[in-house]
């Protein structure tokens, strides 16, 4: 019985995101839902020099009316890309596999995109590419908030949800100041576990 699996397009997806991803035979993406601050939408983690480092992507978007995921805009008028380069430089030229994928990535930096949900799926489809990952993608047409088509865990775009997930150790660049940081962006276990990071994916235990 294959696996299909409802997740919302994310900012450099979580280990716990991909690792869903990576064990299903079909993903799902969200496409009709409402816009919600404090998400892993607009958000990453990465694992920098003094610990936890939160890459945050403005956006232009008011609460007072409600804005669907795919029409809401990045806010271009700060520098953010070059910001969020350069941290990635300072925290990951050390790592192993920096320079391996640093051609890949380099782009989605330095080209504006006027839609976050956009630049998330390309962002997403850059990783694949990274990871050699190949996934049967649908996408869906409309919200709807009972899903038996799929395995829904649309819940894991929520950057405070408490998700019961423990990825296994691996080396990381500061982990002698600080220990393993657990459940980071994807980009942390790239570039620290490069080729070896899809089978590593695979091989999480998954009790969400």
């Amino acid at each position: 019985m294959s696996l299909n699996s409802l997740l919302h397009p994310t900012y450099f997806p979580n280990i716990a995101h991909m690792a869903a991803i990576a064990q299903s035979d079909v993903v799902t993406f969200e496409m009709d839902d409402n816009f919600a601050k404090q998400t892993y939408r607009t958000r990453t983690y990465i694992y920098a020099a003094n610990g936890k480092l939160l890459l945050n992507i403005p956006v232009i978007y008011t609460q007072k009316n409600r804005q669907k995921y795919r029409d809401v805009r990045i806010s271009n008028t700060e520098n953010w890309q070059s910001l969020h380069w350069k941290s990635l430089l300072s925290a990951y030229k050390t790592s192993p596999f920096f320079e391996y994928y640093e051609d890949d990535l380099r782009p989605l930096f330095e080209t504006k995109t006027e839609y976050i949900l956009d630049f998330n799926l390309r962002c997403f489809e850059v990783i694949c590419d990274c990871l050699q990952l190949e996934k049967t993608i649908e996408k869906t047409e409309e919200f709807k908030h009972d899903v038996s088509t799929a395995s829904d865990l649309r819940f894991l775009v929520n950057s405070k949800s408490d998700v019961s997930f423990q990825n296994e150790k691996y080396t990381q660049v500061f982990d002698d100041k600080h220990g393993f940081i657990n459940n980071l962006s994807i980009l942390d276990l790239l570039f620290n576990e490069g080729p070896n990071a899809l089978d590593y994916l695979e091989q999480q235990h998954l009790s969400l």
